[in-house]
């Protein structure tokens, strides 16, 4: 029996308030039963720009390699999947909450884009679908693509040789061929300096492990922070993912050929494994397990790249994806750093490298 017989109408009561407190920002706060928590996008009230204000991502690892291997299978075919609008589709029906996921679910999707519906047909009584599509594609939309990348040509004593692919072009944030562990810590309190959440996800490993750059962008910031010590930020080419690399080592934190301004690409050394952070002091290591810091901030508008209400996600099932595609790196003895063994060539990344 219901010991709370009148909660729907408290929750219509609480969306309501909430509605009427918000529109004088020119947000609108959408109340999703399914997933038991609320969505906030913006709306044009004031003539103010709209870009979305709140996002969680849940997809877990099942559903994104699933759709993630569609996709690639489909590439050049007669109907090409797209894995952002699988998980968005499924992301929409499941109110976010991919607990409920079923792989069924996505073989019915599928099976009806094959038979020749458009994903424009599917969804255009899911309320939600263009807000989930938005969110998921600022978080896994660059992941996927053509790209060049070096090879052993069995044919030429091993040499390396250029070939195109299609699939997964993000890599680990840690090299080939070494271990790390991790779990789900995304959210759990810290608190040194101030009472806070944590924002990203600890890969705990051994210090000096090469530390690789996730996507191919820009480094915005490098150098000393308290709570991170020795950290690295890199900013998509999109401008929509920020890459979050902190506590590395002590003395030597980064590849020598790094500097703030710096273009990278995917898969490349941009520093190493420590323990350095929660200090005044700079290159004082004040973390007790060596670990890599990775989190990643989604920005939909400038004015939320700084501001109270950053938007950080889990990364935790990304970080289980990305391990499908780690870059090989190879020791230089005389300067003591690490370089990728395969280079990379992205399509239409906008920038020579």
């Amino acid at each position: 029996m219901d010991k709370f017989p009148n909660r729907n109408i408290y929750k219509i009561l609480i969306a309501f308030v909430l509605i009427i407190a918000l529109l004088a920002t020119s947000t609108l706060v959408i109340y999703n039963d399914s997933s038991k928590v609320f969505s906030v996008v913006a709306v044009d009230s004031t003539g103010e720009k709209k870009f979305i204000k709140w996002v969680e991502f849940k997809a877990c690892y099942e559903a994104m390699e699933k759709a993630l291997t569609l996709d690639v299978k489909s590439h050049n075919k007669e109907i090409q999947l797209n894995w952002v609008e699988l998980l968005a589709y499924l992301g929409t029906r499941y109110g976010g909450d991919f607990k409920k996921y079923k792989s069924k679910d996505m073989d019915e999707l599928v099976a009806k884009l094959n038979k020749g519906q458009t994903i424009q047909q599917l969804t255009e009584n899911m309320k939600y679908y263009n807000y989930y599509y938005e969110a998921y594609d600022a978080i896994l939309g660059n992941f996927v693509g053509e790209y060049e990348i070096q090879v052993k040509d069995q044919d030429n004593n091993g040499d390396l040789k250029w070939e195109k692919k299609y699939g997964l072009k993000v890599f680990s944030p840690i090299a080939r061929g070494y271990s790390f562990s991790h779990y789900d810590d995304f959210g759990t309190g810290r608190s040194f300096g101030y009472a806070r959440k944590h924002l990203g996800n600890d890969l705990m490993g051994s210090i000096g492990t090469p530390v690789m750059a996730v996507e191919s962008g820009i480094v915005e910031a490098m150098g000393w922070n308290m709570y991170g010590g020795w950290r690295i930020g890199i900013r998509s080419f999109d401008q929509k993912r920020y890459y979050y690399y902190a506590h590395l080592r002590k003395d030597k934190p980064f590849h020598s050929d790094l500097y703030e301004g710096k273009v990278v690409k995917a898969g490349e050394v941009i520093g190493y494994l420590g323990m350095t952070g929660y200090s005044t002091r700079e290159n004082v290591n004040n973390i007790t397990t060596p670990h890599l810091h990775f989190g990643m901030q989604i920005i939909f508008d400038e004015s939320q790249k700084e501001c109270v209400n950053e938007l950080w996600i889990n990364v935790y099932e990304i970080v289980n994806l990305l391990q499908k595609n780690r870059s090989a790196v190879v020791k230089d003895e005389e300067t003591r750093d690490y370089y990728r063994v395969y280079d990379i060539m992205e399509q239409n990344s906008g920038y020579d490298f």
